[in-house]
């Protein structure tokens, strides 16, 4: 009970800091909406090509840019939290009785409900582009997201409590999420890859979640993508969060 507790006042601390400033919501959909303008519109002209996936151009391309959203905004939590470091916020939380788990768990919250909040803002403004999803498939979708954000927010945050710096984590960061983000079927669906590309990127649970996430957006519910995305992300986060709770149960300490 200390730990829901303390989570939910770590929760509660860092939403109100989010919600004194907003606009953080808008800045991060305005990439991907530059993808929903100025890409999409391509993949008409190619949606009709032999081993285009089922479903308009905007249901292959919009499950890929919600993946992309999660992933960039997972993955930069950890600048804000280096800020900290510098500032002598960590230090501090020393001498608080709060659980050292529920200063992730409560951040890792706060960082999963803004990117649910970003990713349902795209959706609904890909609808006049000609999106259609059922309801039921926006509510499995922003699930598989948020077992994305509980993948990667932990590790993003234990990798900056190693780091300490920006100019070491901003490069390191974009280096991972890159190859990631290239070898997930985003921008292009991997049908076309050649075999051996393909091949590597069986390995890279991305391309499980984009699977998935199209699968959802063409109604396919029954789908066997959407179990295995979802088994793939849930062990994945158990070992990141684990992982990451150590990092700042020592760091803290």
């Amino acid at each position: 009970m200390n730990l829901l507790r303390d989570t939910w006042l770590v929760f509660g601390r860092y939403m109100y800091l989010f919600l004194r400033n907003p606009v953080w919501v808008a800045i991060g959909v305005i990439q991907p909406i530059f993808y929903l303008i100025l890409f999409a519109p391509l993949l008409e002209s190619i949606a009709k090509s032999p081993g285009f996936p089922a479903g308009g151009p905007y249901n292959v391309f919009v499950p890929g840019l919600l993946i992309q959203l999660g992933l960039f905004g997972a993955t930069g939590v950890g600048f804000g939290l280096i800020a900290e470091l510098r500032n002598g916020v960590i230090e501090r939380l020393r001498v608080t009785p709060v659980s050292r788990f529920a200063l992730l768990f409560g951040r890792t919250a706060r960082d999963i409900v803004i990117m649910l909040t970003q990713a349902l803002v795209l959706i609904l403004l890909s609808l006049p582009f000609g999106l259609s999803i059922h309801p039921l498939g926006i509510v499995l979708m922003l699930a598989l997201l948020a077992l994305l954000g509980l993948m990667m927010t932990p590790v993003s945050y234990a990798v900056a409590l190693w780091l300490g710096s920006e100019d070491a984590f901003a490069p390191l960061i974009f280096t991972v999420t890159l190859p990631l983000l290239l070898l997930s079927g985003v921008l292009l669906p991997l049908s076309f890859a050649p075999d051996w590309l393909r091949g590597i990127a069986a390995a890279n649970p991305l391309a499980y979640a984009v699977d998935a996430s199209r699968a959802i957006f063409n109604d396919r519910l029954g789908d066997p993508s959407i179990a295995i995305a979802v088994a793939i992300m849930a062990i994945l986060s158990a070992i990141a969060v684990s992982f990451a709770a150590r990092q700042f149960g020592r760091a803290v300490a």
